[in-house]
């Protein structure tokens, strides 16, 4: 139970009782609690503003390769994930994960292997140890070209 004390602290008092099974007697605990709150101000936003096709030879790769550049508010964020779904965001095709590390400003470039031509939604995740914020955006990938 929880009752006020009967000094001048407004500190909450807690009381406890426990059973003592083999004596019928019941012991009581009588003392106050403390916390304290830490707020931190975490990844407020994240914004892709620019994605850019990395024109390679024929020979040099089977996949096309994106470069996202990746700007975020708030905290600095710690590692980044990218998936790749289908047009409607519904059916993931592949997820990366990776650490980074970002010292100053929040704009990173992330780069990403797409195996085929197609359009795909791409979900850029960064977080840090207390909080994550998503970017979202569709993308045209024609044989080594990306809109």
């Amino acid at each position: 139970t929880t009752g006020p004390s009967s000094d001048s602290d407004s500190s909450p008092t807690v009381e406890s009782v426990e059973d003592n099974p083999d004596g019928g007697c019941h012991i009581y605990r009588n003392g106050y609690y403390g916390s304290s709150i830490a707020v931190v101000e975490g990844i407020l936003e994240v914004n892709i503003i620019q994605m850019t096709s990395i024109q390679m030879t024929e020979s040099q790769a089977e996949n096309s390769l994106v470069d996202f550049v990746v700007t975020c508010q708030g905290s600095l964020p710690t590692d980044v994930c990218t998936v790749v779904s289908d047009p409607t965001c519904q059916v993931s095709k592949s997820v990366v994960c990776d650490p980074i590390v970002v010292t100053d400003e929040c704009l990173l470039t992330i780069r990403r292997a797409f195996e085929e031509p197609g359009t795909y939604c791409i979900n850029i995740t960064l977080g840090d140890d207390t909080s994550q914020a998503l970017a979202s955006a569709l993308i045209s990938v024609n044989g080594g070209e990306s809109t």
